[in-house]
């Protein structure tokens, strides 16, 4: 079959960075699925983005749909017959609206019902009349933000100025928002023109010549190579800071690195501030030696080549004189202030309408705090330290600095401890117990930073949802899923003995105790067991346990965290373990049975049996010891010591009929089962997994 090669640009007015790199996934996908859709076979598919355009080449693309051969259902055979045997209006109306006659009908069975069913031709369209459809796809983009421009109805990411579709030289025709797609394209802003383009395969070089690199990726690796060679010209470490690459990078259509330099006076204002600072505000790479000390300089990107790069980084330069200026006014003013005067500010500002102002969620950090360390056992001077860091964590919150900079919330905190005296300790809490800040942020490394963590982000938690502010869907204003995560992951790896549910109780009665007015009781608590359980399923599966170990696992709560990662990581290897059959299936079965039937006291002076009193008396044996090793976070001791059950349980079963005619010997054995798997569901409900061991050769 003959092919052709298409492309289709839109031009458009400078889109937001940040919206670039999902737009062009969306691009790829829709239009691998809209290909599909109209069953055209292509070679290969490329996609470009840059502020100005968004493309797709299609390369290879069949002319033509391949024809196709259908089996069209029609009504039921005893619909399409009437009682003489002839064809009804049904059957022959059927017939003609697949362009067939009743001459062609034959039936088949489905699901003991016999169908009249034809067979039809249809003939493939050609690619030509399909293309325009192209239109559909563009429109079906999402954007986190569109918006309206002159008299249009349409909504898009921004004003569309023109469109590209072509068919190897041919013109494809549509038309958005009234712009006719035509060849011509557009260069650089600044150093480019209109040019035609006459073959879909030429269009990067098309571009190239009009200062503009259409791929991506090749901006990006224009950019690192430029950034390199100006580490190896002077020495400098530059570091190349992921998010902020793939931020310039999509700033721009024809990058060009160049540096600039400010007063080394700057250099008293912390780093952190510094680098938020360039990064922040003015898209800057900061310049380091090989110490890693920041030096007074700065990388920027242009948007454009070399020419006159001179008079580019003085401008760049003096803007950023300005931001750093600002931003030692802060600095000192702030040093002027005390921790205690910023506290009482918090008093006027709010966290939450319902929940208060900051002050108030401080006082409520406190008192968690406080519990924690008695849960936890900490000692007296930790405790102490991470109390002190409880009442002082917010007070950066009115600085001028973290008002300017947000991000640096907690970061100016331990900054600001430590000049007005603060322990250090209690400094780096400060800034720890907003950790992780993100996924795959770094939790804390102190004892004291680990547990206000904890409590912040219970308190923020539990607070929004006994309020009613439940996130849902992909709202989630308050963050309550990562913070959830982070309160998981804390505890995972500082694999601390104390159970979710605990913590969850803690936070709760402190709510309970205060003044804020709470929903439903009853729903709240179950939406919060609900809302942890769903965060801590996301953990595990992150860890690459499958669904079933994990439910198994969660099936009676989280408990520790840390114990339940163990728990699965063992289930995973037991679930293919063929010297685990034995085991497996004896405990499941014994948690099958338990099903069906209430518990009581069990009796053993009816048991009927030698084999019930031995299951019996080995239950009673091991049951000290599994509780024990479960308090000590055993996972492999524990399991092990459940495993000695399983002869004990096979043999019960071989020789035990459970459900005996006498309701009291019936009752009694059932009771038994029950109390055997409520010490096994202590464990993990090992009835959900899909156990896949195979019989040993």
């Amino acid at each position: 079959m003959s092919t052709t090669n298409v492309l289709f640009e839109i031009g458009l007015e400078e889109m937001p960075a940040r919206f670039l790199a999902d737009t062009e996934k969306q691009l790829q996908q829709k239009t691998t699925e809209w290909l599909s859709s109209i069953r055209l076979s292509h070679k290969n598919i490329k996609t470009f983005v840059t502020p100005r355009r968004l493309a797709v080449v299609i390369e290879g693309l069949a002319t033509k749909q391949l024809d196709q051969e259908e089996e069209a259902k029609g009504p039921a055979k005893k619909i399409a017959l009437d009682e003489a045997g002839n064809w009804s209006k049904a059957a022959i109306g059927f017939t003609k609206g697949q362009g067939k006659s009743v001459d062609d009908i034959y039936f088949k069975e489905i699901k003991g019902t016999e169908y009249v069913f034809v067979n039809k031709y249809i003939e493939g369209s050609n690619a030509e009349d399909l293309l325009p459809g192209f239109k559909d796809v563009i429109l079906q983009l999402n954007f986190p933000k569109n918006m309206r421009w002159a008299n249009k109805n349409l909504r898009f990411v921004r004003p569309i100025r023109w469109i590209v579709a072509l068919n190897n030289s041919k013109v494809i025709p549509f038309e958005i928002a009234s712009v006719t797609t035509s060849n011509t394209t557009y260069g650089h802003r600044f150093l480019g023109e209109e040019v035609t383009i006459s073959n879909p395969l030429d269009y990067q070089k098309v571009l190239m010549n009009q200062c503009v690199i259409a791929d991506s990726k090749d901006r990006k690796q224009l950019i690192v190579e430029q950034i390199e060679q100006l580490e190896t010209q002077k020495g400098w470490h530059i570091p190349k800071d992921n998010e902020l690459l793939e931020e310039v990078t999509q700033l721009v259509e024809y990058p060009t690195v160049f540096f600039g330099s400010f007063s080394e006076t700057y250099l008293t204002i912390p780093d952190e501030v510094l680098i938020t600072s360039m990064k922040e505000h003015q898209r800057y790479f900061p310049v380091m030696n090989n110490n890693s000390e920041l030096l007074p300089y700065f990388i920027a990107v242009r948007n454009g080549d070399d020419q006159h790069i001179e008079l580019v980084a003085k401008g760049n330069e003096k803007v950023l004189k300005a931001r750093l200026s600002d931003a030692m006014f802060f600095y000192e003013e702030d040093q002027k202030q005390s921790i205690e005067k910023n506290n009482e500010k918090l008093e006027r500002m709010v966290f939450q309408e319902k929940l208060g102002t900051i002050a108030d969620k401080v006082k409520r950090v406190v008192t968690l705090t406080d519990k924690l360390t008695e849960l936890l056992e900490i000692d007296d001077v930790t405790k102490q330290h991470a109390i002190r860091a409880a009442q002082i964590s917010k007070f950066d919150l009115v600085t001028n600095m973290v008002n300017e900079f947000t991000k640096l919330q907690g970061i100016m905190g331990e900054k600001y401890a430590k000049i007005f005296g603060e322990d250090n300790r209690v400094a780096k809490a400060i800034n720890e117990h907003y950790m992780p800040r993100s996924a795959n942020d770094a939790l804390p490394t102190t004892i004291e930073g680990a547990i206000v963590s904890i409590a912040d982000k219970l308190d923020t938690i539990i607070g929004c949802i006994y309020v009613g502010l439940i996130p849902s869907g992909s709202q989630d204003p308050y963050a309550l899923r990562r913070q959830a995560i982070g309160v998981l992951q804390i505890l995972q790896e500082k694999d601390w003995g104390i159970s979710v549910e605990d913590l969850l109780k803690a936070t709760k009665e402190i709510y309970q105790k205060s003044d804020v007015a709470l929903e439903s009781e009853q729903i709240t608590d179950e939406q919060i067991a609900s809302f942890f359980y769903a965060r801590a399923s996301f953990i595990l599966k992150e860890a690459t346990n499958e669904h079933d170990i994990i439910h198994a696992v969660l099936a009676n709560g989280i408990g520790n965290i840390s114990f339940t990662y163990k728990k699965a990581e063992l289930l995973a290897v037991k679930k293919h373990d063929p010297d685990f059959k034995d085991t497996q299936e004896a405990l499941v079965r014994v948690l099958n049975i338990a099903k069906k039937g209430e518990s009581t006291s069990v009796d053993p002076s009816i048991f009927e049996n030698e084999h019930e009193q031995k299951l019996y008396d080995i239950y009673q044996s091991i049951k000290p010891t599994f509780l024990k090793q479960l308090d000590a976070y055993e996972a492999e001791q524990s399991l092990l010591t459940l495993s000695e059950l399983t002869q004990s349980i096979h043999t019960f079963f071989d020789h035990t009929m459970v459900m005996a005619d006498n309701e009291e010997i019936k009752q009694n054995r059932i009771s038994l089962l029950n109390d055997i798997a409520s010490l096994i569901n202590r464990y993990a409900d090992l009835s959900i997994i899909e156990w896949k061991q195979q019989v040993s050769s």
